[in-house]
């Protein structure tokens, strides 16, 4: 009997023994299975952690837009209010230089003719008279001429000779009536100056005048006219090489789906548009000419640097040099954290601001401060300097050190080339309103018609009678 309970309990103790090995295997393997998913989870959190990161300059930037969708700017406080400071002096329209009429407006009167109040009908005391100036437009109507010319044929040359009147255009045998110089000038400045399409031109024709046009006759028109005024346009070309100061700059334009460029040449005295298929210096160089021997004020662009030759007078854009540092300031923190970048702006921006002081300091004074901001250029360039980009950026001062602050020393000289931008803005709207020209001849006419608006307009010529003024005085010479 302890026999048989010696083998039960052995028996026992070896099946317990079993069952404890297998829940230790299952334990092991569970063991394992866990330490495995810990893995798996950590792997996870980095990964996680390593998105985090690179989601955190995502969140910081706009939302991703069409590239024909500007960004929103970013929020920042107010510097200052707008508007100008309290206790200016008013700015109001002129006064009117001439009065056309007089209207005398009376007030109600009873039956003996003596002034009343038009709601209690009392009667009025204390009356005094006033002079309200009113501007308004009149209505414009189309005027139909029609001019009796006499002709004669000459018996030596064999050409018959016409009679024409000074505002007459030139005669053509039509079934209808010509345009006018009126309709033609009109026509162009709302094209060229106010920057319109053609249909809108002859929509606004019918609208307000009457005259019915269509918008291929003003197309023909416009390069017609641009044809008369091809010399007063080489006048600018000869102006423009004699000027002391030139600004330059140039920006895209498109032909009939191509890419072309549009230059322009300025100064307070006129402005010259240019439409090229070249962004080379030969353009610049064609039209300033060899001997020009007046300074250009442009960008660091390498086609300007043609003009004038080695000894040409050159002063660089400072703006442009600050918007070229600010830019790799925002892409490189590396170049941001570098003195030169620092230094050069605040060079750039002490320099402007000691040129609008030129008639406010002594001359000495003014010497001295131009001469320190002279030595502090060369101590910028000179370095020495560890990083890339400011390595190549001293390397074009370098090249360009003596077109840097010659506006320093010239008081009519300007530091930027903020005149050949304002110059270029209405010829962008221009582009992206119309998208460019279709033709080239539809280009070189936009481009003559610009110049010599923008011209009359500088010089306070009036648009629309200098315009007037110059196709009279080509149908004057016998122009056609």
């Amino acid at each position: 009997m302890e026999r048989d309970e010696v083998y039960w309990l052995n028996g026992t103790i070896t099946l317990l023994e079993a069952q404890v090995e297998g829940l230790e295997y299952e334990l092991s393997v569970r063991d394992y299975e866990l330490a495995r998913k810990d893995k798996y989870i950590a792997e996870l959190e980095q990964r996680i952690e390593e998105l985090k990161k690179q989601a955190i300059p995502l969140q910081s930037e706009a939302p991703t837009l069409p590239s024909f969708v500007k960004p929103n700017l970013p929020k920042r406080r107010r510097r200052k209010r707008p508007g100008r400071k309290e206790g200016h002096e008013p700015a109001l329209r002129p006064k009117p230089r001439k009065i056309d009429q007089h209207q005398d407006v009376p007030l109600k009167q009873d039956d003996r003719h003596r002034p009343i109040c038009p709601k209690c009908a009392c009667r009025l005391k204390q009356l005094r008279r006033h002079k309200r100036l009113v501007e308004d437009l009149i209505r414009s109507t189309v005027q139909t001429t029609c001019y009796h010319t006499h002709s004669g044929l000459c018996p030596n040359c064999g050409k018959r000779v016409e009679s024409r009147h000074a505002q007459q255009p030139p005669p053509a045998n039509l079934p209808h009536g010509q345009l006018g110089l009126n309709a033609l000038v009109t026509a162009a400045i709302l094209r060229v100056r106010h920057r319109l399409p053609f249909r809108q031109i002859t929509q606004l024709l019918m609208d307000l005048p009457g005259l019915r046009v269509s918008a291929g006759g003003i197309v023909k028109q416009i390069k017609r006219l641009a044809r008369w005024l091809e010399g007063k346009y080489q006048e600018l070309i000869r102006r423009m090489r004699s000027s002391e100061h030139v600004h330059a700059d140039e920006t895209g334009w498109r032909i009939d789906g191509r890419n072309f460029w549009l230059w322009a040449f300025t100064d307070p005295t006129f402005t010259l548009y240019h439409v090229d298929e070249s962004r080379g210096g030969k353009v610049p160089l064609r039209l300033l000419g060899k001997a020009f021997g007046g300074t250009l004020i442009a960008d660091f662009y390498g086609a300007y640097n043609r003009v004038g030759g080695k000894n040409g007078k050159r002063q660089r854009c400072l703006p442009h040099l600050m918007r070229e540092v600010k830019d790799l300031n925002e892409q490189d923190a590396t170049f941001a954290d570098c003195p030169l970048s620092r230094r050069l702006l605040r060079w750039c921006k002490e320099s402007l601001r000691l040129k609008k002081r030129w008639d406010e300091l002594e001359d000495a004074q003014y010497d001295l401060a131009a001469s320190r901001l002279e030595s502090r250029l060369d101590k910028l360039i000179v370095g020495p300097w560890e990083h890339a980009d400011a390595k190549r950026l001293c390397n074009r001062l370098q090249r360009h050190r003596s077109e840097l602050t010659r506006f320093l020393w010239d008081q009519k000289l300007d530091g930027t080339n903020n005149a050949a931008e304002r110059a270029l803005r209405p010829a962008v709207v221009m582009r992206k309103i119309t998208g460019g020209s279709r033709s080239k001849d539809a280009a070189a006419a936009w481009a003559k018609l610009a110049s010599l608006l923008r011209t009359a307009d500088q010089r306070d010529l009036g648009v629309f009678d200098a315009t007037k003024k110059l196709v009279m005085e080509y149908w004057e010479g016998g122009g056609r």
